[in-house]
Parts: C-alpha cells; structure tokens; sequence
C-alpha cells in the first residue's frame, strides 16, 4: 500500500516538473522572439536584441559624462555573414522621421550636436563621437568575415556641455541602420 502511495506521488510530482520545464521553455521563447527583430538579404542577417528594434530613443535631457554615458542603456545587434567571402557594411544612425512627424514634435529635438553615440563591436573598444561629427550618419564602416557574426553595441546620451537645462522634455528619435552596398539591409 505505501509501496502504491510513493508511485504515485513520484508520477503526480513528475507531472508537474514537466509541465513546469514545458511552460518556462515556452514562455522563455515567446518573448526572446519577441524581441528579436530579424532583418535579411541573401548576404547579411541582422538581429536586433532589443525590445525598440532598431529604433534609438532619448526621452528627456540628462546630460552625463562619457564615463556614465558609457554605462547607459545599450542598443544591441548582431550582423551575420552568410557568404564565404567577407561582406563589408556600415551601420548609419539617421532621424526617424516618420516618428518626428507622426508626433509633430520638431521644436522639441534634442541638437545632434549635443547627443553623444558610442559603438563597440565584439570586445574592441568604445569609439565616442558627437551626433554631427558622423558623415552622413555612417558611425560604423567595416567588413563582417566569412561566415562570421559581428556583435555591435550602440549607447547615446546627452553630452554633459549641453546647454540644454536638465530635466527638459526634449527628446530624439532615430534609426539604427546596416547598409551593404549602398542597400538597407535593416529595414521594415
């Protein structure tokens, strides 16, 4: 009888182990695809690890030093080479416009010269620029190697010589970008 008893309560707590792991598994994975947003062409696949995508957003004036703006909320993407052969591309940082326009917000853009933007891919080091050093927007331009994944980490922050007040409700809207060959890849 207490032989019955013990099987049954192993089988019952096995059950529920089960339907434990299969939910958790489940959950887990609606929402890391939910968040990764996938761009392809036939030699580029970009992944965007965030829940924006590749939208950049500061919502308010906090100007920071580069130290602390180095530690701010980063933008993340991978860009896989599908191909044998190296694959170069830039990563290009423009305004959303279509948001600025959606929100009719011109007036309240943060100046790119007072957004700082930082770029790291793989375990190099951070590159700092001001918003309106890059040309045309190009913050990045190099070369993904043959079947090879580049790990790029954008973060932007408001330059602490602003001379914006802190606290303003200005904001900036952009879009981060991976352009081969002068084609989007990135693109909705």
């Amino acid at each position: 009888m207490l032989k019955k008893e013990l099987i049954k309560n192993g089988i019952f707590v096995s059950l529920i182990l089960l339907v434990a792991i299969i939910c958790t598994y489940k959950i887990y994975y609606k929402f890391q695809n939910d968040r990764d947003v996938d761009f392809n062409s036939e030699s580029l696949s970009v992944v965007y690890h965030d829940t924006l995508g590749d939208k950049i957003t500061l919502t308010k004036v906090t100007p920071v030093t580069d130290s602390v703006g180095l530690s701010t909320n980063t933008y993340s993407l991978d860009v896989h080479n599908n191909l044998t052969v190296g694959v170069p591309y830039q990563i290009k940082i423009i305004p959303d416009l279509d948001l600025i326009e959606e929100d009719k917000c011109d007036e309240y853009l943060i100046p790119e010269e007072d957004i700082r933007i930082s770029v790291k891919v793989g375990k190099g080091d951070n590159e700092i620029y001001n918003l309106n050093e890059l040309k045309d927007g190009i913050l990045l331009n190099t070369e993904v190697k043959a079947l090879k994944t580049d790990s790029i980490v954008v973060r932007v922050w408001v330059n602490k010589d602003t001379k914006l007040p802190a606290g303003e409700k200005m904001h900036y809207h952009g879009i981060i970008q991976v352009i081969e060959n002068e084609n989007i890849v990135a693109i909705k």
